[in-house]
């Protein structure tokens, strides 16, 4: 049996949102199993942790950069807020920004990419030498099409292009650009406000799917249901699951009148004067996935597990 460890605890408490010690019971049911504890803490009620959006821990900027139809959002790290707020770091984070437009999403050929007589990976550390901290090119993303925008929202912007989250989206279309783009904003704004995990079901991890189905089934088993009414009960989850996650099939949250973002679309291309296919989507949030140590809270977890 796996040795159940308070960091264990707390990194499931954080994820879940569940007592310390109903977490503790979950990873020892699983054997340390943290995705199997996260389903048993949702089969029993306690815990919709799939819906929790990524853990928000690290610092630094997320910058954002559209051309016409090309779009890139890139995250670069520091180690605290202050940095993000020194003019020479956010200049580095635009000057990456307009190199990954250029070269594309790939983190290697960014840093390897020239700037000027040097490189972006040169350019990093000195940044670093001159300000004193550690900062590092964690990851990128581009889009394109080749008809149509991309475009993009920033959400608490530091600067113009760069702050706590970044999206962008790719409409393809031949209509008039100034409406593709007004348009394009406002899918980006809801983008950022719902985080969907997908533009369509198709989209989504068949794995993620086939977990929800199980965690679904096995909620109405435990309340008796016969299997013939869970199979119905579950398909009818799912289409309420997809209604969340999945960005074409979401509520508009610029529609007062409920319409979903497909069907705010389609009514779009009046304006637009063509068709327009939303062709994807990349939402970044500053730090997401990565997490901070807690020193008071662990020890808070490690009495309440009765370990030293």
């Amino acid at each position: 049996m796996a040795t159940i460890t308070a960091a264990m605890v707390k990194d499931l408490r954080e994820t879940t949102g569940v007592g310390m010690m109903d977490c503790k019971q979950a990873l020892t049911e699983n054997d340390g199993n943290m995705e199997a504890a996260i389903d048993w803490l949702r089969k029993k009620g306690l815990s919709k942790a799939a819906k929790k959006a990524g853990r928000i821990a690290a610092e630094g900027l997320i910058g954002v950069l559209t051309e016409k139809t090309k779009g890139v959002v890139v995250e670069v790290n520091s180690e605290t807020d202050f940095v993000a707020r020194n003019e020479q770091f956010q200049g580095l984070v635009k000057m990456i920004a307009q190199v990954a437009l250029k070269v594309g999403a790939d983190v290697d050929k960014i840093n390897a990419a020239p700037v000027g007589s040097s490189t972006v990976a040169t350019a990093i550390a000195d940044a670093i030498a001159t300000i004193g901290e550690n900062m590092t090119l964690r990851r990128a993303a581009q889009l394109e099409v080749a008809h149509g925008v991309v475009s993009s929202y920033v959400h608490n912007a530091v600067i113009e292009g760069a702050g706590k989250m970044g999206v962008i989206v790719a409409l393809e279309s031949t209509g008039k650009t100034d409406e593709l783009n007004a348009l394009g904003k406002q899918l980006a704004m809801h983008v950022a406000a719902t985080n969907p995990q997908a533009l369509d079901p198709a989209g989504l991890d068949p794995e993620v799917v086939r977990r929800e189905k199980d965690v679904m089934a096995d909620k109405y088993r435990q309340q008796g249901k016969p299997e013939a009414m869970i199979e119905k009960i579950v398909e009818n989850g799912l289409k309420t699951y997809y209604k969340e996650v999945c960005l074409l099939e979401q509520a508009f949250i610029h529609d007062e009148k409920g319409k979903s973002v497909a069907q705010a679309v389609k009514e779009a291309e009046g304006k637009v004067g063509a068709p327009i296919k939303v062709a994807g989507f990349v939402r970044y949030a500053l730090g997401e996935g990565i997490e901070k140590q807690t020193s008071d809270f662990a020890a808070e977890v490690a009495a309440a597990s009765g370990q030293k």
